[in-house]
């Protein structure tokens, strides 16, 4: 009689759960690190416009030069706060993620350490079973013997 685990179906659900939940949190990382590599161009594009600016103004600028890169600063600026605000949001959604894994984590570790234990109780029991049946088989052939 093989040993077969009573809640191996419910385990593999959680198992499946668990791996979605993983490939989910997967993505969520992928989409932050996304969102905060975008982020970061756009904050480096600045910079480098300010300090082309910077050096220009020094050697001298048109007034409609400087509009135009105030203009597009202004828009950097605009871009720049909203992957501002696509980074909190990519960040809580991957927290919330990695909170979920977590939780099908423990919830399929718990069920490993149920299965775990009833195999160990499962061959306990089948040692005593077998040893029970060698003494019944010890005490027959006693018996045999001595009639």
């Amino acid at each position: 009689m093989a040993y077969q685990f009573r809640f191996q179906k419910i385990m593999d659900v959680k198992e499946k759960e668990k791996e979605k939940s993983l490939a989910e949190y997967n993505q969520s990382v992928n989409d932050f690190e996304n969102v905060a590599n975008k982020l970061y161009d756009s904050l480096k594009q600045k910079e480098v416009i300010e300090e082309n600016t910077l050096s220009r103004l020094a050697n001298g600028m048109s007034v409609q030069e400087i509009r135009h890169n105030q203009q597009f600063v202004s828009n950097l600026e605009k871009t720049i706060a909203h992957y501002q605000n696509l980074v909190l949001l990519t960040r809580n959604r991957m927290n919330e993620k990695q909170v979920k894994l977590m939780q099908y984590n423990i919830e399929v570790k718990k069920y490993e350490k149920l299965k775990q234990k009833q195999h160990e109780d499962y061959l306990f029991e089948m040692k005593h079973l077998e040893s029970k049946h060698m003494d019944d088989l010890a005490l027959q052939s006693y018996m045999y013997r001595g009639n």
